[in-house]
């Protein structure tokens, strides 16, 4: 019987990580050759990517969907296993983690304000962000364990992107079309503005990767608009696979 809703996700989160089991961690024995500009830049995605969710699963659990709930689940162990695998790439080139950082601290906070509903659309912010950041990573880096990691982990964050998009979309469903259009289009501007924050913080080891500031900016606004559509009008114009090109 083919699954539909959440628990086709789950069970599309339950087989990424029997993939990632098989498959087992990349070779660090060679260690990692990262630039000083790279490795601060990786430091500081790695502290975005840690954390234990209880925030977003609480809330989740209040949403009084256990299918959903448990989907959850398995998505904030995906971004645990992200921080995970950026530390052992930081440690196999001699760096450590760092303890926090005020572009992180800040994100948390806003995503912790209200519900679930604004706790995704923040959390969705850094996911586009994301995407466009390790997409130069996995292309741009000479280190073969910084691509490697880069790939796994866009792997798994252009998988997020339709998961979110379908809760998003349930949550502003009530709302009348044209307010929905407003808050994905504020949604966007948020979006624009991570993306220039990220690009002005990030700017050497952006450099290093091959990309331009004003590109990566400008990738990270044109790709939130296929999620914005589908946050708007529902699943059916969610994209299957985020296209990210720098």
């Amino acid at each position: 019987m083919i699954k539909t809703g959440y628990a086709a996700w789950v069970d599309e989160f339950e087989a990424a990580k029997a993939r990632r089991a098989a498959l087992g961690d990349p070779d660090w024995r060679s260690g990692a050759q990262l630039p000083p500009e790279l490795v601060r830049s990786i430091q500081k995605f790695q502290v975005g990517e840690d954390g234990d969710g209880s925030a977003l699963l609480a809330k989740a659990d209040r949403a009084g969907d256990p299918v959903y709930a448990a989907a959850a689940r398995l998505f904030v162990a995906e971004e645990q296993n992200h921080a995970r695998m950026l530390a052992l790439l930081l440690a196999a080139a001699g760096a450590v983690v760092l303890d926090g950082h005020w572009s992180d601290a800040a994100f948390v906070r806003v995503r912790r304000l209200l519900g679930l509903r604004v706790e995704l659309l923040v959390l969705m912010v850094a996911e586009v962000v994301a995407l466009t950041y390790y997409r130069a990573l996995r292309d741009g880096a000479t280190d073969p364990s910084a691509r490697e990691v880069a790939g796994r982990i866009l792997a798994d964050e252009q998988r997020h992107v339709p998961f979110h998009c379908l809760r998003l979309h349930e949550g502003l469903a009530r709302l009348p079309r044209p307010a929905r259009r407003a808050v994905t289009a504020g949604w966007r501007g948020l979006v624009g503005c991570a993306g220039l924050l990220v690009a002005v913080d990030h700017g050497a080891a952006l450099r290093t990767l091959g990309t331009r500031r004003r590109s990566f900016v400008a990738e990270v606004f044109r790709s939130s608009a296929p999620m914005a559509s589908a946050m708007a009008d529902g699943p059916a114009h969610a994209p299957a696979a985020v296209p990210v090109a720098v």
